[in-house]
């Protein structure tokens, strides 16, 4: 089956169900009304509704609708059409209706600045953009700088008078099955790397690589009718996405929470009867902070139901996962890792059944292959550190108009992944670090994740980040940028203490006390700490507050 093919099956057999609903919560209406007495109250907001909900027949509808929308304007297959929206209710019908028609959908990251949206407008030869209203401002300075699109629509009220009202619009046009037919070799979506080494690349897939997503994420998860998924990244990124398919496929709820807030995502839990979460590690750790902490009383909460909570998107610390089990013992875990350019998780997943192998990412996952390589492709051996590279139904298609960097990455089949990792005696892959971040020092090489792993085991630190920096007499020192936790005292002294558990070549020689940045699907953002610390000059080896 095609993906759109789900969404019709599911209108047809489940029409009247709950398929989606958005959450949109404000610290002053969370302290006076609860989220269900507040659908209760007359003349509220239009505009930020505090909770939304769709049927799988209205969701199907509307994809209908935009997507002979499209057509109507004379729009031909293969014709690129960019998302630029927050998560919201509006979100995936207008992502399936640009497939519907045909077209190739482009997701877009809703970070990102004017000249980054302009970059990757036409890096994607887009013609049609549907934006929302908090990027009116963004699009305000570039309007007249798009010579590729060939319209604009606005996704809301009081758009600009550059960008017809798609909402409006599509209330006049047929709610029918588009008469378009595809295959599972045509042109699907372009997404766009995390751009943490520059500005991102794109990332061509097809309608079968899609399939695949869905057939991945509900054999791992196992998500039946009678599961609701709690959804808070980013659904222009390939893991929300993608971790929603399993919720396509099984024809069961979802809820699309805008907002990270440990009390959000419980009250969310609660009032949606949520039963699988997935979660990036800074909201895991959060959460656990402000429960740790006396903040979040889950006596409050209604939690009984929820049976998986899953993170990916970056390396999972085993510390966290063992404090997460102490406050939720009957709770299954799994990670996931995957890459844009194997469409988005699971060619590699840890499994519920594997919580005794937490620290790795897992084993190949279902239809997936994994080797760990040399420089020269050969196999390296069993415990060794090489890089990953994995094969499968959903490996990216290409880098669209960039022969030079396919060509790097795709070689006979097989995606290159620029992680290092190993396997162990059973098997299992454990994610070393990027390639690009192991740092030299000495000769050694050192693998910034390993170090990471090690301080967050440390009470007092929230966050950490090792990165590489220049030095005279060893080539490159490793240094810790290290974020500690609110109201929490710490000093170098106290971190060189704790990291006399690391061999003497593996302590970080330079300690920074800051922030650690992450990018919106929970990645750090070491090129901007490199920037920041290290960018044009020579450090010497000591550490420092």
């Amino acid at each position: 089956m095609l993906i759109t093919e789900y969404l019709e099956r599911n209108a047809r057999l489940y029409g009247q169900e709950i398929a989606l609903v958005e959450i949109s919560p404000s610290e002053e209406r969370d302290n006076a009304v609860t989220w269900r007495d507040f659908n209760l109250i007359e003349n509220a907001n239009p505009d930020a509704p505090y909770r939304r909900e769709m049927t799988w027949r209205e969701f199907d509808r509307r994809a209908n609708r935009f997507a002979n929308l499209l057509l109507s304007r004379g729009l031909q297959r293969g014709t690129k059409v960019a998302i630029l929206l927050m998560n919201c209710l509006e979100w995936l019908p207008v992502y399936f209706g640009v497939l519907k028609a045909g077209c190739i959908a482009v997701p877009m990251n809703f970070r990102y600045a004017s000249d980054e949206i302009k970059y990757c407008l036409e890096l994607a030869d887009a013609q049609v953009l549907v934006f929302g209203p908090e990027f009116i401002s963004r699009m305000d300075a570039i309007a007249d700088d798009l010579p590729g699109l060939k319209m604009m629509f606005h996704a809301g009220k009081n758009g600009p008078a550059y960008a017809e009202d798609c909402l409006k619009l599509m209330n006049f046009c047929s709610s029918s099955q588009p008469p378009v037919e595809m295959t599972p070799e045509d042109y699907a979506a372009i997404y766009f790397s995390s751009g943490t080494t520059g500005f991102p690349k794109a990332i061509l897939h097809n309608h079968r690589a899609l399939t695949c997503a869905c057939e991945v994420e509900q054999r791992h998860h196992g998500q039946t009718r009678d599961d609701v998924f709690l959804c808070i990244p980013p659904l222009y990124h390939t893991g929300a996405k993608m971790h929603w398919f399993g919720s396509l496929l099984s024809g069961s709820k979802a809820v699309l929470l805008r907002g990270v807030k440990p009390e959000w995502i419980l009250r969310a839990v609660t009032e949606e009867r949520c039963t699988v979460v997935w979660l990036l590690v800074p909201w895991a750790q959060d959460l656990l902070d402000a429960i740790e902490a006396g903040k979040v009383d889950l006596s409050h909460y209604y939690l009984d139901q929820w049976r998986l909570m899953h993170i990916g998107a970056q390396p999972v610390p085993p510390s966290l996962i063992h404090r997460w089990k102490k406050v939720f013992p009957h709770h299954q875990y799994d990670t996931n890792y995957g890459l844009s350019e194997s469409i988005g998780p699971g060619c590699v997943h840890l499994g519920v059944e594997n919580i005794h192998k937490v620290g790795a990412i897992g084993v190949p996952g279902y239809q997936w292959e994994a080797k760990i390589v040399n420089p020269d492709g050969s196999e390296v051996e069993k415990g060794d550190v090489g890089e990953l590279i994995v094969r499968g139904p959903g490996v990216m298609l290409e880098y669209y108009k960039n022969p030079e960097a396919t060509a790097e990455v795709l070689k006979d089949g097989w995606l290159y992944t620029g992680d290092m990792a190993r396997q162990d005696e059973d098997g299992f892959i454990f994610l070393v670090d990027r390639k690009k971040d192991v740092v030299i020092s000495g000769g050694e090489n050192l693998y910034p994740v390993q170090i990471e792993d090690y301080l967050r085991g440390y009470d007092k630190i929230k966050d950490v980040a090792v990165i590489g920096l220049p030095d005279a007499r060893l080539g490159e020192i490793a240094a810790a940028i290290v974020e500690i936790k609110e109201n929490v005292e710490c000093t170098v002294e106290d971190i060189q203490h704790f990291c006399e558990g690391l061999p003497r070549y593996k302590r970080p020689r330079k300690v920074i006390f800051d922030k650690v940045p992450r990018n919106p699907t929970g990645k750090i953002e070491k090129p901007v700490l490199r920037q920041k610390y290290c960018a044009g000059r020579l450090v010497e080896s000591q550490i420092t507050g």
